[in-house]
C-alpha cells in the first residue's frame, strides 16, 4: 500500500474520473491469467457483466478501469490499489478489500453488504446509490468520503481516522463508530440513530445533526441538549 501522503494526496479534489471510452476490453479469461502471475497491473481497461468467484487479486493495481454490472463472490481484493476506478451497477457477496488504497474510486448503485475495508486507505472515496450495510470499516484512514443516498446500516466505523467526510441523504442506522472522533461531520439529512458510541461521546463531538436527531439522541444518550 502507497505511504500516507503519497500519490492521492498530490491528486485534484474529485471522484473517480474514468472516461465512459476506455483503451481496451478485457474478458475474464485474461483478468485471471493476470491474476495467476501476482501483483497484476490492470489499466485502462473496461469490464461487463464480469462474474468472478473465490479468486485472489494478488495485490494487483487497478487504474484508470471501469466495472460496469460485474459480480465479485468471495473476491479477495486485500492489499491491492485501486486508483481512478468506477463500479457501477456491481454485486460483492462476502468479498475483502482490507489493507486496500482506494484513490478516486466510486461505488455507484452497488450492492456490498458486509463488504471488509479494515486498516484500507479511503485516500478519495464515492459511495453513491448503494449499499454496504454491515460493512466493516474498522481501523481505516479516510483522507475523503462520500456517502450520497446510500445504506450502511449497521456498519462498523470503530477506531478509524477521518479527515473529511460527508453524507447525505443515507441511512446511517446503528452506525458503530466506537473510537472514532466524528468532529465536525454532517449527518442531518441522514437517517442517523442509535449510534454506537464509547462512554465519554467524543466521537460525537462536533457533530452536526438536525434539531430532530438531536433530540432522538439526547434521550438514546441520556444528555441534555441546550436550546
Amino acid at each position: 500500500m502507497p505511504a500516507a501522503g503519497g500519490g492521492g494526496a498530490r491528486r485534484a479534489r474529485g471522484f473517480a474520473r474514468v472516461p465512459e471510452a476506455l483503451g481496451s476490453h478485457m474478458g475474464e479469461e485474461g483478468l485471471l491469467d493476470l491474476f495467476a502471475e501476482g501483483e497484476a497491473v490492470v489499466s485502462n481497461t473496461a469490464f461487463s457483466g464480469l462474474e468472478l468467484a473465490y479468486e485472489d487479486a494478488r495485490e494487483a493495481t487497478f487504474e484508470t478501469v471501469s466495472f460496469r454490472g460485474c459480480v465479485f463472490d468471495g473476491v479477495d481484493f486485500t492489499g491491492c490499489t485501486l486508483r481512478d476506478v468506477r463500479f457501477s451497477g456491481c454485486r460483492f457477496v462476502r468479498c475483502a478489500m482490507d489493507r486496500t488504497w482506494l484513490d478516486h474510486v466510486d461505488f455507484r448503485d452497488c450492492s456490498a453488504p458486509g463488504l471488509s475495508l479494515m486498516k484500507a486507505r479511503l485516500a478519495s472515496v464515492a459511495l453513491l446509490e448503494s449499499d454496504l450495510s454491515y460493512a466493516n470499516l474498522s481501523e481505516t484512514s479516510i483522507d475523503r468520503l462520500r456517502v450520497c443516498g446510500s445504506r450502511l446500516v449497521e456498519a462498523a466505523l470503530q477506531r478509524s481516522r477521518v479527515k473529511h467526510a460527508a453524507f447525505d441523504g443515507s441511512d446511517l442506522t446503528r452506525l458503530d463508530v466506537f473510537g472514532t472522533p466524528l468532529a465536525g461531520i454532517d449527518v442531518s439529512t441522514c437517517t442517523f440513530a442509535a449510534p454506537v458510541v464509547s462512554g465519554n461521546f467524543h466521537e460525537l463531538r462536533g457533530l452536526t445533526v438536525s434539531p430532530e436527531q438531536a433530540i432522538a439522541l439526547a434521550g438514546l444518550l441520556g444528555v441534555t441538549v441546550a436550546e
